[in-house]
Protein backbone atom coordinates (compact mmCIF):
# COMPACT_ATOMS: atom_id res chain seq x y z
CA UNK A 1 0.00 0.00 0.00
CA UNK A 2 1.22 3.34 -0.81
CA UNK A 3 1.62 5.86 2.05
CA UNK A 4 1.01 9.42 1.56
CA UNK A 5 4.05 11.44 2.92
CA UNK A 6 4.10 15.27 3.83
CA UNK A 7 7.74 15.47 3.77
CA UNK A 8 10.51 13.77 2.38
CA UNK A 9 12.43 14.00 5.74
CA UNK A 10 9.62 11.37 7.06
CA UNK A 11 11.39 8.78 5.33
CA UNK A 12 14.80 9.95 4.11
CA UNK A 13 16.90 8.54 7.04
CA UNK A 14 16.53 5.01 5.83
CA UNK A 15 17.91 5.68 2.66
CA UNK A 16 21.76 6.63 1.37
CA UNK A 17 20.71 7.99 -2.32
CA UNK A 18 18.31 9.85 -3.55
CA UNK A 19 17.66 9.00 -7.51
CA UNK A 20 15.53 12.15 -8.17
CA UNK A 21 13.94 12.97 -11.31
CA UNK A 22 14.26 16.61 -12.91
CA UNK A 23 11.31 17.46 -15.21
CA UNK A 24 8.65 17.66 -12.53
CA UNK A 25 10.23 17.17 -9.81
CA UNK A 26 12.62 20.00 -9.01
CA UNK A 27 11.59 22.34 -12.27
CA UNK A 28 8.74 22.54 -14.51
CA UNK A 29 11.07 23.35 -17.70
CA UNK A 30 10.71 27.55 -16.82
CA UNK A 31 11.21 27.72 -13.33
CA UNK A 32 12.86 25.60 -10.47
CA UNK A 33 11.15 24.72 -7.12
CA UNK A 34 12.28 26.15 -3.95
CA UNK A 35 10.98 23.88 -1.55
CA UNK A 36 12.05 20.42 -3.68
CA UNK A 37 15.72 22.23 -4.23
CA UNK A 38 15.52 22.50 -0.14
CA UNK A 39 14.44 18.78 0.40
CA UNK A 40 17.61 18.08 -1.58
CA UNK A 41 19.64 20.23 -0.13
CA UNK A 42 18.84 18.91 3.66
CA UNK A 43 19.67 15.32 2.52
CA UNK A 44 22.47 15.97 1.38
CA UNK A 45 23.59 18.21 4.83
CA UNK A 46 22.45 14.59 6.19
CA UNK A 47 25.24 13.05 4.67
CA UNK A 48 22.77 11.36 1.40
CA UNK A 49 24.05 11.57 -2.32
CA UNK A 50 21.68 13.16 -4.85
CA UNK A 51 21.78 11.88 -8.47
CA UNK A 52 19.65 13.70 -10.92
CA UNK A 53 18.16 11.23 -13.04
CA UNK A 54 16.64 12.90 -16.11
CA UNK A 55 15.28 11.10 -19.44
CA UNK A 56 16.40 14.07 -21.08
CA UNK A 57 18.12 13.22 -25.22
CA UNK A 58 21.25 15.58 -24.08
CA UNK A 59 24.32 14.43 -22.06
CA UNK A 60 24.83 15.55 -18.27
CA UNK A 61 27.14 19.00 -19.08
CA UNK A 62 24.09 20.39 -20.91
CA UNK A 63 21.58 19.19 -18.42
CA UNK A 64 23.55 20.95 -15.73
CA UNK A 65 23.90 24.46 -17.58
CA UNK A 66 20.64 24.16 -18.34
CA UNK A 67 19.57 24.18 -14.53
CA UNK A 68 22.16 26.56 -13.85
CA UNK A 69 19.92 29.02 -15.63
CA UNK A 70 17.07 27.98 -13.98
CA UNK A 71 18.52 28.53 -10.47
CA UNK A 72 19.08 25.02 -9.59
CA UNK A 73 22.10 25.35 -7.03
CA UNK A 74 25.28 23.14 -7.36
CA UNK A 75 24.94 22.07 -3.67
CA UNK A 76 21.51 20.62 -4.56
CA UNK A 77 23.10 17.32 -5.86
CA UNK A 78 26.07 15.44 -6.72
CA UNK A 79 25.55 14.09 -10.27
CA UNK A 80 23.51 14.35 -13.10
CA UNK A 81 22.56 11.09 -15.23
CA UNK A 82 20.81 11.26 -18.16
CA UNK A 83 19.24 9.14 -20.85
CA UNK A 84 21.17 11.32 -23.21
CA UNK A 85 24.55 9.57 -21.48
CA UNK A 86 23.30 6.16 -21.74
CA UNK A 87 21.90 6.12 -25.17
CA UNK A 88 24.86 7.99 -26.79
CA UNK A 89 27.24 4.85 -26.13
CA UNK A 90 24.80 2.83 -27.51
CA UNK A 91 25.11 5.57 -30.86
CA UNK A 92 28.11 5.41 -30.81
CA UNK A 93 28.68 1.49 -30.76
CA UNK A 94 26.42 1.36 -34.33
CA UNK A 95 23.54 0.11 -32.72
CA UNK A 96 21.36 1.56 -35.34
CA UNK A 97 24.35 2.28 -37.83
CA UNK A 98 26.76 4.79 -38.51
CA UNK A 99 24.64 6.84 -40.69
CA UNK A 100 21.85 8.36 -38.79
CA UNK A 101 18.80 10.41 -39.63
CA UNK A 102 17.44 12.07 -36.44
CA UNK A 103 14.11 13.37 -35.75
CA UNK A 104 14.50 16.75 -33.41
CA UNK A 105 15.31 20.39 -32.14
CA UNK A 106 18.29 21.73 -32.49
CA UNK A 107 18.64 22.03 -28.99
CA UNK A 108 19.58 18.60 -29.11
CA UNK A 109 22.10 18.79 -31.41
CA UNK A 110 24.65 18.06 -28.25
CA UNK A 111 23.46 14.61 -27.90
CA UNK A 112 25.94 13.95 -31.32
CA UNK A 113 28.91 16.23 -30.06
CA UNK A 114 30.59 13.99 -27.91
CA UNK A 115 32.99 14.11 -25.61
CA UNK A 116 36.75 12.87 -26.58
CA UNK A 117 36.05 10.33 -27.61
CA UNK A 118 37.03 8.25 -30.96
CA UNK A 119 33.86 6.77 -31.95
CA UNK A 120 32.32 10.30 -32.03
CA UNK A 121 33.28 11.01 -35.21
CA UNK A 122 32.27 8.11 -37.03
CA UNK A 123 28.16 8.99 -36.54
CA UNK A 124 26.96 10.80 -39.50
CA UNK A 125 23.81 12.51 -39.65
CA UNK A 126 21.69 12.13 -42.95
CA UNK A 127 18.53 12.70 -44.66
CA UNK A 128 16.17 10.20 -44.48
CA UNK A 129 17.00 8.47 -47.78
CA UNK A 130 20.22 7.84 -46.49
CA UNK A 131 19.85 6.77 -43.10
CA UNK A 132 20.83 3.32 -41.99
CA UNK A 133 18.97 4.04 -38.86
CA UNK A 134 17.17 6.16 -36.64
CA UNK A 135 18.18 8.88 -33.77
CA UNK A 136 15.07 10.69 -31.90
CA UNK A 137 15.14 12.98 -29.45
CA UNK A 138 11.74 14.22 -29.80
CA UNK A 139 9.38 16.08 -32.82
CA UNK A 140 11.10 18.96 -35.00
CA UNK A 141 8.40 21.03 -33.56
CA UNK A 142 7.38 19.75 -30.21
CA UNK A 143 4.84 22.51 -29.76
CA UNK A 144 2.70 21.71 -32.60
CA UNK A 145 3.58 18.46 -33.76
CA UNK A 146 2.12 15.08 -32.58
CA UNK A 147 3.36 11.24 -32.97
CA UNK A 148 0.72 11.14 -35.70
CA UNK A 149 2.45 13.64 -38.41
CA UNK A 150 5.12 11.00 -38.29
CA UNK A 151 3.25 8.40 -39.35
CA UNK A 152 3.89 7.94 -43.30
CA UNK A 153 7.55 8.59 -42.78
CA UNK A 154 7.94 6.01 -39.92
CA UNK A 155 5.84 3.48 -41.76
CA UNK A 156 8.37 3.62 -44.48
CA UNK A 157 11.35 3.09 -41.93
CA UNK A 158 9.64 0.53 -40.48
CA UNK A 159 9.59 -1.50 -44.22
CA UNK A 160 13.17 -0.98 -44.57
CA UNK A 161 13.89 -2.22 -41.67
CA UNK A 162 15.30 0.81 -39.79
CA UNK A 163 15.95 0.57 -35.85
CA UNK A 164 15.05 3.76 -33.68
CA UNK A 165 17.32 4.64 -31.16
CA UNK A 166 14.80 6.55 -28.34
CA UNK A 167 17.31 9.16 -26.78
CA UNK A 168 14.47 10.27 -24.29
CA UNK A 169 11.73 7.35 -23.67
CA UNK A 170 8.97 9.98 -21.86
CA UNK A 171 5.98 9.81 -23.46
CA UNK A 172 5.06 13.64 -22.78
CA UNK A 173 6.79 16.68 -20.98
CA UNK A 174 4.82 19.79 -19.32
CA UNK A 175 6.50 23.23 -19.69
CA UNK A 176 4.94 25.35 -17.52
CA UNK A 177 1.77 25.01 -18.59
CA UNK A 178 2.19 23.30 -21.78
CA UNK A 179 2.50 19.59 -22.39
CA UNK A 180 4.25 18.51 -24.96
CA UNK A 181 5.75 15.19 -26.97
CA UNK A 182 8.84 13.73 -26.23
CA UNK A 183 10.38 11.25 -27.95
CA UNK A 184 9.28 8.00 -26.60
CA UNK A 185 6.13 8.88 -28.16
CA UNK A 186 7.43 8.72 -31.10
CA UNK A 187 9.14 5.22 -30.60
CA UNK A 188 5.69 3.87 -29.07
CA UNK A 189 4.19 4.61 -32.43
CA UNK A 190 7.14 3.41 -34.28
CA UNK A 191 6.82 -0.05 -31.82
CA UNK A 192 3.07 0.06 -32.80
CA UNK A 193 3.68 -0.27 -37.14
CA UNK A 194 5.91 -2.67 -36.96
CA UNK A 195 9.48 -0.89 -35.77
CA UNK A 196 12.22 -1.62 -33.75
CA UNK A 197 13.00 0.60 -30.87
CA UNK A 198 16.02 0.68 -28.26
CA UNK A 199 15.61 2.40 -25.13
CA UNK A 200 17.96 3.72 -22.50
CA UNK A 201 16.53 5.97 -20.01
CA UNK A 202 14.10 5.59 -17.35
CA UNK A 203 12.54 2.53 -16.98
CA UNK A 204 14.85 0.78 -18.12
CA UNK A 205 17.86 -0.68 -16.99
CA UNK A 206 21.04 0.86 -18.58
CA UNK A 207 20.41 4.46 -17.33
CA UNK A 208 20.42 2.90 -13.71
CA UNK A 209 23.52 1.29 -14.33
CA UNK A 210 25.43 4.37 -15.27
CA UNK A 211 24.07 5.95 -12.19
CA UNK A 212 25.22 3.40 -9.95
CA UNK A 213 28.81 3.40 -12.22
CA UNK A 214 28.77 7.39 -11.75
CA UNK A 215 28.23 7.50 -7.99
CA UNK A 216 30.25 4.27 -7.22
CA UNK A 217 27.31 2.81 -5.53
CA UNK A 218 27.60 -1.51 -4.19
CA UNK A 219 24.71 -3.50 -3.49
CA UNK A 220 24.08 -2.53 0.10
CA UNK A 221 23.50 1.32 -0.51
CA UNK A 222 19.74 2.16 0.30
CA UNK A 223 18.29 3.84 -2.58
CA UNK A 224 15.01 5.97 -3.03
CA UNK A 225 13.89 6.63 -6.59
CA UNK A 226 11.44 9.95 -6.61
CA UNK A 227 9.48 10.99 -9.98
CA UNK A 228 6.47 12.10 -11.62
CA UNK A 229 6.16 9.60 -14.27
CA UNK A 230 4.35 6.69 -13.41
CA UNK A 231 5.53 4.69 -16.09
CA UNK A 232 9.26 5.65 -15.83
CA UNK A 233 10.46 7.19 -12.73
CA UNK A 234 8.08 4.45 -10.79
CA UNK A 235 8.13 1.60 -12.73
CA UNK A 236 11.69 2.07 -13.17
CA UNK A 237 12.10 1.74 -9.62
CA UNK A 238 10.59 -0.85 -9.45
CA UNK A 239 12.10 -3.01 -12.26
CA UNK A 240 15.29 -2.43 -9.95
CA UNK A 241 13.46 -3.59 -7.01
CA UNK A 242 14.05 -0.27 -5.32
CA UNK A 243 11.60 1.90 -3.19
CA UNK A 244 9.86 4.72 -5.26
CA UNK A 245 8.33 7.80 -4.05
CA UNK A 246 5.73 9.04 -6.17
CA UNK A 247 5.25 13.04 -7.25
CA UNK A 248 1.38 13.28 -7.86
CA UNK A 249 1.17 17.38 -8.23
CA UNK A 250 3.12 16.34 -11.73
CA UNK A 251 2.12 14.39 -14.85
CA UNK A 252 -0.58 12.83 -13.12
CA UNK A 253 -1.88 16.12 -11.10
CA UNK A 254 -5.12 16.19 -12.96
CA UNK A 255 -6.66 12.56 -11.94
CA UNK A 256 -6.03 12.88 -8.10
CA UNK A 257 -7.84 15.63 -6.61
CA UNK A 258 -7.99 19.92 -6.41
CA UNK A 259 -4.96 20.41 -4.92
CA UNK A 260 -2.22 19.83 -6.10
CA UNK A 261 0.27 19.30 -3.07
CA UNK A 262 -2.29 17.14 -1.61
CA UNK A 263 -3.56 14.22 -3.55
CA UNK A 264 -6.83 12.69 -2.28
CA UNK A 265 -6.02 9.42 -1.13
CA UNK A 266 -9.05 7.45 -2.15
CA UNK A 267 -8.69 9.13 -5.87
CA UNK A 268 -4.62 7.68 -5.44
CA UNK A 269 -5.79 4.21 -4.14
CA UNK A 270 -8.07 4.27 -7.32
CA UNK A 271 -6.08 5.52 -9.92
CA UNK A 272 -2.71 3.25 -8.90
CA UNK A 273 -4.43 -0.01 -9.30
CA UNK A 274 -5.52 0.79 -12.77
CA UNK A 275 -2.17 1.57 -13.46
CA UNK A 276 -0.91 -1.68 -11.73
CA UNK A 277 2.05 0.52 -9.54
CA UNK A 278 2.32 0.58 -6.27
CA UNK A 279 5.03 2.67 -4.95
CA UNK A 280 6.47 2.99 -1.63
CA UNK A 281 5.20 6.79 -0.93
CA UNK A 282 3.73 9.19 -2.57
CA UNK A 283 3.57 13.17 -2.18
CA UNK A 284 2.09 16.29 -4.11
CA UNK A 285 5.16 18.36 -4.45
CA UNK A 286 8.87 17.36 -3.48
CA UNK A 287 9.53 19.11 -0.64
Amino acid sequence: MTHIINALTEVSGDYDVLFCDLWGCVHNGRVAYPAAIAALQDFRRQGGRVALMTNAPRPRRFVAEQIARLNVPRDAWDDIVTSGDAAQDAMWAGEVGRRVWHIGTEKDLGFFAGPDDPRASGIERVAFEDAEGIVATGPFDETNETPEDYREVLEQAAARGLKMLCANPDIVVDVGETRIYCAGALAELYEQIGGTALYFGKPHAPIYDLARRHLGIDAGVRILCIGDGISTDVDGGRRQGLDTLFITGGLAAEHLGPDVENPEDALLTAWLAGQGQAPAYAMGRLR
